[in-house]
């Protein structure tokens, strides 16, 4: 596999010049290359946050901030370097670290050439001297260090800098430069964030990746009205640069508890889910749970990014009034891992042995796609047989699950027991079912919908686990 790889190694040019035609742009500028630039042509963030202070606290502490430093990232890129004979050593720095691409520091993957800009990750002056871009997928930025920085604005001004506006930070082909990955040999696309959107109802309306991660709203635009710097007008709308997705795992790392808050947040909001259970059912009787989640506020599928290892699943709970449980099933077990669950919405990858695998740079197939599209509604049922001697009533519990990797990833890349991967509940929803022989005006209504105090005092106990873990 390693041979075939590294002998494939032209082909990274070529999957780019596909992925430019793809992203439809009428103007293409050359993506800049590795070694084009030296770390000195890059003004480090001391130097912003002087005039840009609040949207410096914005991006503090975000994955953007930490992109090169997460210790998941640097523990993979190491193993998938000597799977691949380092042919995508360039290929995942260039968007983890795009300085110490341009600036010819990385390779070697290990960091040790390595500048202390390099490894600020996707950091501001990077960020505002993309004068361009060849088209979307795989980090084809253009890049101009120097005194001209390029923003949404067309009347900016600044007496530090020159100012330049260019549409292209107003649209999701910004993003979709690093939010869509196509693997540098066989094409297979890895990451599809930006053409699930595209190719979704928010990319008919032009509901850009803007509207939702750079803005106060979560699902939805939401203005923030304010000023970009010191001195520079007020304004009905200054993006947010907290740009937050799902990750609530790596930023509680770096102390960054108020990101971990707002993925979070994020995570509660992008679905919603309906339940029905039988009101009453009798010994004997077979009982069936329907549950309908529905993608309701995510412009891309769910889960996304690298969602080979992403797990969003359904945990059903039903127990009898003294505590037994009656049918289970997407529960973890003693190691982390899901048991019994019916179905577990992420990408499954194929190598080219046709094996499954969660090892992106090996992968040169799609075995399934179990994702929730943008607008997406999926069912999944539950059907067990009630067995006699409960005691009523029954309670059934359905949460609707999410965490960033299986936790047996995690610990065989960092050993045992160093970090407890969380496990967010996206939503919840808890009903009743009663004795037959019990009168209706006696059954009280079930409790469908998300609670938003139980779910966050939950993920609020597991942080404090894993943090002091």
């Amino acid at each position: 596999m390693r041979g075939r790889l590294a002998r494939s190694s032209l082909f990274f040019m070529a999957a780019i010049v596909l992925v430019s035609l793809f992203s439809g742009f009428a103007v293409a500028t050359e993506a800049t290359q590795f070694g084009e630039y030296s770390a000195d042509d890059f003004t480090y963030e001391s130097r912003c946050r002087q005039c840009h202070a609040i949207i410096y606290a914005d991006w503090e502490g975000t994955m953007h901030f930490n992109a090169y430093l997460d210790p998941f990232y640097l523990e993979e890129v190491k193993v998938a370097s000597d799977d691949t004979d380092g042919l995508i050593d360039e290929f995942c720095s260039r968007c983890h670290t795009p300085i110490g691409v341009v600036s010819g520091e990385i390779p070697p993957i290990d960091g040790s050439e390595m500048s202390d800009i390099s490894k600020l990750g996707v950091q501001c002056d990077f960020c505002h001297v993309v004068s361009g871009s060849d088209g979307t997928g795989n980090a084809p930025f253009t890049v101009t260090p120097g005194d001209t920085k390029w923003g949404p604005f067309d009347d900016s001004k600044s007496a530090y800098h020159e100012s330049e506006y260019l549409e292209l930070y107003t649209q999701s082909e910004y993003c979709g430069m690093c939010h869509q990955v196509i693997h540098p040999v066989n094409g297979l696309v890895i990451d599809d964030t930006y053409s699930s959107w595209k190719e979704s109802q928010y990319g008919e309306d032009n509901i850009v990746c803007q509207d939702c991660h750079m803005t106060e709203g979560i699902t939805e635009f939401e203005a923030n009205p304010g000023r970009a710097g010191s001195g520079a007008p007020k304004r009905d709308h200054i993006s947010s640069h907290d740009i937050v997705g799902g990750n609530a795992f790596i930023p509680v790392m770096f102390g960054a508890e108020n990101i971990a808050d707002m993925a979070v947040e994020r995570l509660q909001k992008a679905t919603t889910m309906e339940v029905t259970t039988p009101e009453i059912a009798s010994a004997g009787d077979k009982v069936t749970i329907k549950a309908t989640i529905t993608n309701s506020g995510a412009g891309h599928n769910i889960p996304t990014g690298v969602s080979e290892i992403r797990q969003v699943w359904l945990e059903v709970n039903v127990t009898d009034a003294t505590g037994n449980v009656i049918y289970s099933a997407g529960t973890l077990d003693i190691y982390g891992n899901i048991d019994g669950a019916k179905l577990i919405y992420n990408n499954i990858l194929g190598d080219s042995e046709g094996n499954a695998t969660d090892s992106f740079w090996l992968a040169d197939r799609v075995l399934e796609d179990n994702r929730i599209g943008p607008k997406e509604t999926v069912t999944e049922e539950h059907t067990f047989t009630l067995p006699g001697n409960v005691v009523y009533p029954l309670t059934v519990q359905t949460n609707l699950n999410y965490r960033s990797a299986p936790q047996y990833t995690i610990d065989h890349l960092f050993g045992e027991e160093m970090y407890e991967v969380p496990v967010i509940n996206m939503n919840q929803v808890s009903s009743t079912i009663y004795d037959p022989a019990t009168p209706p005006e006696e059954r009280t209504e079930s409790t469908p919908g998300f609670s938003i105090f139980a779910a966050s005092m939950a993920f609020v106990l597991i942080m404090h686990i894993f943090y002091r873990k």
